[in-house]
């Protein structure tokens, strides 16, 4: 499966990104209105007050005002009244755009996210499928998320789609889209959650409905891939890379340099070599050991991972030397 990537900046306009939602085009018009409305205003106002310092300046011949006005009822009445239509246009339409993004169709597929430091979870209920920092969804098919947080606030922004929602802890937040191009589109998290926050990325592949059809069939399976290389595609894919590095570097957890068969020391005070069994609890029970000097924040990635997925980060980590 393959989508040509949508880019954040070549495509769109000098203020806003692509386009590629059915309510987007909404939000687009009326942040123009708002925005060409501010223009207008401001260049007006700004060319009335240059006309005014040169008109009324002082000068020899004119050392004080000679009158003053005080009081002008249609002029009064006039920039009370227009201003208020303005504003009632401007709520009358945001309320009606605010109701589109708010209220889901009834027939939407539903797709469960969590958010979590630093990763982001997508579960399909009814195809039993789950990945991280990936959800694939069909083209022109209205898509209801309910989010959720196992840790700190995590906010859901697709720029593309023009949707943003506050991802919480112990409660769920609804958003919803429909795609309507193909391709692949940034997800950000935009709530500053601590030191993996800006890699807190995912990727939202929109596909045709055979492709989406041919994908869950498929089993989302990377069978065909070298260990190796599997774990290297998941170093990046399933977060890895948002902890640990593999230069040596210090990042929130140990580095993946030189770590196989090294030995360990916890926070405990025991010691454990770091091998194949080692990695494996490490994976799906991280907080079981705790090298010493590393905060306990690793998720669990039991349930997430499959077998030979967790085989191939460990002969990846067995490479990064």
């Amino acid at each position: 499966m393959t989508a040509e990537t949508q880019s954040l900046v070549s495509k769109g306009t000098f203020l806003l990104p692509e386009s590629a939602s059915t309510l987007s085009s909404n939000v687009d018009s009326l942040f123009y209105f708002l925005f060409w409305g501010s223009v207008v205003i401001f260049v007006g106002m700004l060319l009335v007050g240059i006309w005014f310092a040169y008109k009324y300046k002082r000068t020899p011949q004119n050392q004080e005002a000679s009158e003053q006005m005080i009081h002008n009822t249609a002029l009064e009445v006039s920039w009370t009244v227009i201003p208020l239509i303005i504003v009632m246009i401007i709520f009358a339409w945001g309320y009606k755009d605010y109701l589109r993004l708010t209220v889901v169709p009834p027939y939407a597929k539903e797709i469960r996210v969590t958010g979590k430091k630093w990763l982001w979870e997508f579960e399909y209920a009814k195809e039993g499928v789950k990945l991280l920092n990936e959800i694939v969804v069909p083209v022109n098919t209205p898509v209801r998320l309910v989010m959720t947080s196992e840790d700190v606030i995590h906010s859901f922004f697709v720029p593309n789609f023009r949707i943003k929602r506050d991802v919480l802890p112990n409660r769920y937040t609804r958003i919803w889209f429909e795609a309507t191009e193909v391709g692949d589109y940034q997800v950000f998290c935009t709530e500053y959650c601590g030191d993996g926050h800006s890699n807190m990325l995912a990727t939202l592949k929109v596909v045709s409905e055979s492709e989406y059809t041919e994908w869950l069939a498929a089993g989302n399976s990377n069978d065909d891939l070298p260990l190796d290389e599997l774990g290297k595609k998941l170093y990046t894919s399933k977060a890895c890379n948002t902890c640990h590095s593999t230069d040596g570097s210090s990042m929130t957890g140990p580095t993946w340099k030189g770590l196989y068969n090294s030995n360990r020391t916890m926070a405990d005070g025991s010691t454990a070599k770091a091998d194949d069994n080692y990695l494996r609890e490490s994976i799906v029970n991280p907080a079981a050991k705790i090298v010493a000097g590393y905060p306990p924040v690793m998720p669990t990635y039991a349930g997430l991972l499959s077998d030979r997925e967790i085989a191939g980060l460990i002969e990846f980590i067995k490479g990064v030397k």
